[in-house]
């Protein structure tokens, strides 16, 4: 498991395995998004089959499938929705980590400022820095 906070609430990873997650509860971690559509994945890791072992282990789980090169209005919304429903850390996970945190930094858009929002991203080499325009809008909507 490879663990990549992004703010002191957030972090992303890599596809988790059933196996982690005692260790990501153990973390501190009180959600865990799940932005991997179960298409990519084998039924073993699908989120409906992780979702109750995240839920016995004491952390909400909520399912935010973000397919690569199509990031909806809908899957900013829910992630913010879902980052917002905790007060504690939250976990998401893809299969590199690269777009739950470009749809964090989206959702968070005006809340952080941008380039806080791409350098967070940067430190793991994810390349947020192409949607600045769009961060920059989003923010601007959201003032």
């Amino acid at each position: 498991m490879d663990i990549r906070p992004l703010t002191e609430t957030y972090a992303v990873s890599p596809q988790i395995q059933p196996e982690d997650i005692q260790a990501i509860a153990d973390a501190g971690y009180a959600m865990v998004i799940c932005n991997r559509p179960d298409g990519e994945i084998p039924p073993e890791l699908a989120a409906e089959t992780l979702r109750p072992l995240v839920e016995a282990a004491g952390m909400g789980f909520v399912v935010n499938p973000v397919v690569g090169g199509a990031l909806t209005t809908e899957n900013v919304e829910a992630q913010r929705a879902a980052m917002d429903g905790t007060e504690r850390k939250v976990l998401a996970y893809c299969a590199s980590g690269n777009r739950s945190s470009i749809v964090w930094a989206l959702a968070m858009a005006g809340r952080l400022p941008t380039d806080a929002l791409i350098e967070a991203g940067a430190a793991y080499g994810y390349q947020i820095g192409q949607f600045r325009d769009l961060i920059e809008g989003l923010a601007q909507k959201a003032e």
